[in-house]
Order: structure tokens, then sequence, then C-alpha cells
């Protein structure tokens, strides 16, 4: 019989590299593996060296050929992505019967999880464009056009395999020069999509507010869907599951608007301002006049007081006298 041993690491850098791929509440940024088939023409060769630029450094590119055949056997995939920690990947190949074939998945539980099969029908790279490029690890502003992305279940997990691959990382903060480079995909009629990569340039327009030129610096993409490999709702749905502790508990009388901005209602009680107290604070403390003319106004309310007192009781001893009168 034989018995699958775990061998644990031996130097501290293999223990750090184990504990960097344990699953943690807040995941690292995916990285993406980039591979050629057995058969690759120059274009998707072209296309790969594109992509690993955006991708770079969340990117693993292999140089070498590797005969693999995806939708009938992902296993050495599968291999080569648990050996470079990576849980995205493109794969490009051509052949007579699919030529410049250009496939994009994920993986999870070290399984691909969404694979789709792209046909490259229209490539311009990006040393067509002679103009001026982005720095280096730029996260994208992802744009999807088209209302057809909607209609079906497959066109949904396109756009979120889409989304999924060129993503970098989540952002709490959004630094207005940093807004450099934008990704339109846009779905026509004939479920084709097209793929363009635009540069921001802000130019003056005599406010605060600086003026927005979109400048295209490739590569550019025409894209037509040839086959797919969906998981199934049960699967995506444990793929998509979130640790409870990421998620917001539901605070009573609190939303938020379509900004982002936190709206909320409070409700206190009838307060007394005349029971506030307010004799702490130097401010508001009585000056030693005030204090004299308030011990002035309470005797001479009680003096008030007493001769009202004694008033009535003189009134009192005459109606008696009046009642002994009347009876005599």
């Amino acid at each position: 019989m034989s018995s699958t041993r775990i061998k644990k690491p031996v130097t501290r850098r293999g223990k750090r590299a184990l504990d960097e791929r344990e699953p943690k509440t807040i995941e690292n940024p995916k990285k993406t593996l980039i591979m050629q088939g057995r058969k690759c023409s120059n274009e998707i060769r072209q296309a790969l060296k594109d992509l690993y630029l955006f991708k770079k450094p969340l990117a693993s590119l292999m140089r070498r050929n590797n005969d693999v055949t995806l939708f009938e056997d992902a296993t050495p995939l599968e291999q080569l992505a648990k050996s470079n920690d990576c849980h995205l990947f493109m794969f490009g190949s051509s052949s007579k019967k699919r030529p410049n074939n250009l496939t994009l998945g994920r993986i999870y539980d070290e399984q691909v999880l969404d694979m789709v099969e792209f046909g490259i029908k229209e490539y311009k790279s990006l040393q067509d464009f002679n103009n001026e490029k982005i720095s280096a690890f730029v996260k994208p502003m992802i744009i999807f056009n088209g209302y057809k992305w909607k209609l079906t279940e497959e066109l949904r997990r396109i756009r979120s395999l889409l989304l999924d691959i060129f993503h970098i990382d989540n952002v709490d903060s959004i630094r207005l020069q940093g807004l450099e480079h934008v990704l339109s995909f846009t779905i026509t009629e004939d479920l084709e999509i097209l793929m363009r990569s635009y540069r921001v340039m802000l130019k003056k327009s005599g406010q605060r507010t600086p003026r927005i030129e979109l400048v295209e610096m490739g590569p550019r993409m025409d894209l037509t869907i040839r086959r797919t490999k969906i998981a199934s709702d049960d699967l995506y749905k444990n793929a998509m599951r979130q640790p409870a502790i990421l998620k917001v508990a539901k605070r009573k009388n609190v939303s938020r608007d379509e900004l982002g901005n936190v709206h909320g209602r409070v409700h206190v009680g009838k307060q007394d301002i005349n029971s506030i107290q307010t004799r702490k604070m130097k401010g508001l403390k009585k000056s030693a006049d005030e204090k004299k003319e308030n011990r002035a106004s309470k005797k001479r309310k009680l003096m008030n007081n007493e001769s009202e007192g004694d008033g009535a009781e003189n009134d009192d001893e005459h109606e008696v006298g009046s009642e002994i009168d009347d009876n005599i």
C-alpha cells in the first residue's frame, strides 16, 4: 500500500512560502499563469506577451510550449497552476481547426472552475500604436458596454471571468492622477467581444476639474466565443462564499447611497434644557454681580410671600367677625 506523505518545510523560507498559500480571511491578489500550447502562431505569442505586461508582476509566463488540451484533460495545467500558486490562467494555441485560439479561465480548489475559449478575429499589438504607454502595475478601469451581457447565464459568467482576470486589487481611495488606464469590453449583436485599451490624458480645462481624453494604446482584440466550460450553480456559489467575518452586519436605521455615503437616523428623547448642567464651563459661570442680584431677587420673593400670607390671615379674621355679628 502506498501512503501519501505530507512533507514538512525544512527552511524558514519554505515555511513562509507554504504559509502564503494557506487560506486567508483576506486573500492575496490572484496571480495568472500564462502559457502556450503545442502549436502557437506569432499572433498568439504576441498577444500573450502584451497581456503579460498588463498583469505583471502578478503573472507567471511559461516560455516553452506545453502539450495540453484543456477541454479534454486539464490536469497538467492544474498541476502547473498549483506549483506556481496561480488561480487564473491564459492559454494560447493555434491549429487548422481553431486558429488563433485564446483560452481564459480560473481555478478553485486546485481544479478548473470556469473556462472560455475565444478566437482572435482581429489583433493589433502594443507595438503597432506609436504613442506613450502607461506605467507598470496600474489598476485599470474596466467598462462593459452592451445590454447583452445580462441576457444569459453564460454571458454573465464570461463577464465575471473577464473582470476577475483583469482586476488587480481592491482600493479604498482613488487619486485622480492614478487613473491612467481604461479597458473596454463591448459586446455586439453577433456576440463578438471588442476589447479596447485606452490611456487617460488629463488636459487643462480652465477649471479645477481637468478635461479627459482617451487615446487608444493597444492591444486591440476582436474576440469570438467558441467553447465554454461553466461551473455548476452549487460549485459557483460555494466558490463565491465569503467568511462570516467579512460580512457587514445590518445596522438599524443606517443605509448607504449609490456613492457609498452612510445615512443614519438618530432618535433622541425630549430634553429639558433648563435642567442641563452647564455650570462646569468657565465661560457660562455667573458673575459676582449676577449672583448678588439673584440673591436679592430671592429675598424679595420671600418677603412678598410672607406679606401675602399675613394679608390672608387678616381676611379670615374679618370674615369670622362678620359671621358673629350676623348671628347676634
